[in-house]
């Protein structure tokens, strides 16, 4: 298969065609070898409308999707940027000139996705998902879905921060952005989306008496 070429049609076919303009972005996902994040019988499928699996219950983004929370952010070179399961977002990130960080949790998730972190200068940390690693981030990405608001990455944010993440809490979910400010967070709705909600990010179920 020619990845070169697939990846070329998937930015024409699923990024350009939904409204990602940034051209930085646009050859920053040109650059990232989207096959080397998934599961190794699987790169065959990483390039189409798919969430292609990593390991596990653990699913890539689609890339149409990933793009936009990506422009969302508005990241410049720079600054710092804390990717939470988001690996291929963390290696993008990366190519657009920040500090990136990628945090997982599943030891068998980060043996797949560390060489082509390592190669793109990325550091990964295996911890919690619901335990951020590190303070003052600029941007803060995740490529799964959280079923409740973020509290506890939202606090990591500097002021100025930007988070982007689909919540959902049912079939259906909205992708939003979180800036924080002086005073609290602003939240945007962006589109929808419907990437598998992480199971860390889901609040225990309550009994009720």
């Amino acid at each position: 298969m020619d990845f070169a070429a697939a990846r070329k049609v998937m930015v024409d076919s699923q990024v350009r065609v939904n409204d990602v303009t940034d051209r930085g972005l646009q050859a920053a996902l040109l650059g990232v070898v989207r096959e080397r994040f998934c599961a190794a019988d699987r790169a065959f499928a990483c390039y189409g409308e798919v969430e292609v699996e990593i390991a596990g219950d653990r699913r890539l983004m689609q890339a149409r999707e990933v793009a936009k929370l990506l422009q969302a952010l508005d990241a410049r070179p720079g600054q710092t940027a804390l990717a939470i399961a988001a690996p291929y977002a963390a290696a993008v990130l990366a190519a657009l000139g920040l500090t990136v960080t990628a945090q997982e949790s599943d030891a068998a998730v980060a043996d797949v996705v560390r060489p082509a972190l390592e190669e793109a200068g990325v550091t990964l940390e295996l911890a919690p998902l619901t335990q951020p690693t590190g303070a003052d981030w600029d941007v803060i990405i995740s490529e799964g879905a959280v079923a409740v608001r973020p509290t506890a990455w939202l606090e990591r944010l500097r002021i100025g921060g930007r988070l982007a993440v689909v919540e959902r809490s049912g079939p259906n979910g909205r992708a939003v952005l979180y800036v924080r400010g002086q005073e609290g967070f602003s939240r945007r709705e962006l589109f929808d989306a419907a990437p598998p909600v992480l199971a860390e990010m889901t609040p225990a179920p309550a009994f009720a008496l």
